[in-house]
C-alpha cells in the first residue's frame, strides 16, 4: 500500500531532453520497480491485495512483471524500464483550461498539484492505499474523482517507464491499456498519450463488465507516479464523458 502523503516534496525536476530521458530510465529502473510495488490497484470500488512473494531469486524482467501488476491493475510489463523511440510525443498538447460554465472549478494542492474539480461536490483528504484527494457526487457514490501517488527516485521523469525494453517490451501505450484493461475485466476503449508542460501523461479509457466507466491518467513526475481515475455507471457515461475529460486534461502534477 502506498506510504503516507504527508512527506515533502522534492524540487519540480528541469526539463530533460529525449536523451536524457533514455539515460534516467536506465538509471532509475530498479527505484521504479520497488515504489510501484507498494501501490494498491487504481480500479474504482475495491482493493486486490498483491499475491506472496516468491522465495526464489527471479529475473529483473519477472520482479517487474510483479509488481507492475499491483500498480492500477497493470500486468504483464516484463521488462525493466527503458524509453521506446515512439514513446514520447513530438508536439505539446495545452492543458485544458475551461471550466465549462462553472461546473468545474480550479484545486490547488499543497503538495504541488492543480486540477479543475467538479464544484459542489464532497472533497476527502487522503485515505492511505487508497487516494490522496477524492471528489465524490453528492447524490451517487459511484461518481468519483481520484488523485492517488506514491513516491519514485527523483531520476525517474517519464511514465514510459512502463512500456519496458527489450523482446518482451510493449510496443505502446495501446499494448499497455490492453494489459490493464485485462486486470479491471474491462474493454479498452481508447489508449492515448500527450506531452503536456513537459509531462508525459498516458490516458485510458475502460468500459469495466460490473457496468463501471472509467477514465485513468498515469504520469510521473517530482518523484512521484500520480494516478488519476474518472468513474461513473455505464449509463451515465455520456452525461459525464466531457466534464471528465477536461478534468484529465487540466491535471498537472506540478505548479507553473
Amino acid at each position: 500500500l502506498m506510504a503516507s502523503y504527508s512527506m515533502p516534496l522534492g524540487p519540480i525536476q528541469s526539463k530533460a531532453t529525449p536523451s536524457q530521458y533514455i539515460s534516467n530510465m536506465y538509471r532509475s529502473s530498479i527505484a521504479l520497480l520497488v515504489a510501484i510495488a507498494g501501490i494498491q490497484t487504481a480500479g474504482a470500488y475495491s482493493v486486490e491485495k498483491s499475491s506472496t512473494s516468491s522465495a526464489r531469486t527471479v529475473s529483473r524482467r519477472e520482479s517487474f512483471a510483479r509488481v507492475a501488476s499491483t500498480f492500477g491493475g497493470i500486468a504483464g510489463i516484463a521488462a525493466s524500464a527503458a524509453l521506446p523511440a515512439n514513446a514520447i510525443p513530438s508536439e505539446e498538447t495545452p492543458r485544458t483550461s475551461t471550466r465549462m460554465g462553472g461546473l468545474l472549478e480550479r484545486y490547488q494542492d499543497q503538495r504541488g498539484w492543480v486540477i479543475l474539480a467538479p464544484s459542489g461536490w464532497n472533497k476527502f483528504e487522503g485515505e492511505v492505499g487508497a487516494y490522496d484527494v477524492k471528489w465524490q457526487d453528492l447524490v451517487d457514490s459511484k461518481e468519483n474523482i481520484k488523485v492517488s501517488s506514491t513516491p519514485v527516485k527523483s531520476t525517474t521523469t517519464s511514465i514510459s517507464a512502463l512500456l519496458g525494453e527489450g523482446e518482451n517490451a510493449l510496443s505502446g501505450v495501446d499494448e499497455l491499456g490492453k494489459k490493464l484493461a485485462s486486470k479491471r475485466n474491462a474493454k479498452l476503449v481508447s489508449a492515448n498519450e500527450r506531452l503536456t508542460d513537459d509531462v508525459l501523461f498516458y490516458e485510458f479509457d475502460f468500459a469495466i463488465d460490473d457496468g463501471t466507466h472509467q477514465l485513468l491518467s498515469l504520469s510521473v513526475n517530482k518523484g512521484k507516479i500520480w494516478s488519476l481515475d474518472a468513474n461513473t455507471i455505464e449509463k451515465r457515461w455520456s452525461k459525464r464523458e466531457e466534464m471528465y475529460k477536461n478534468v484529465l486534461g487540466s491535471f498537472m502534477p506540478k505548479l507553473t
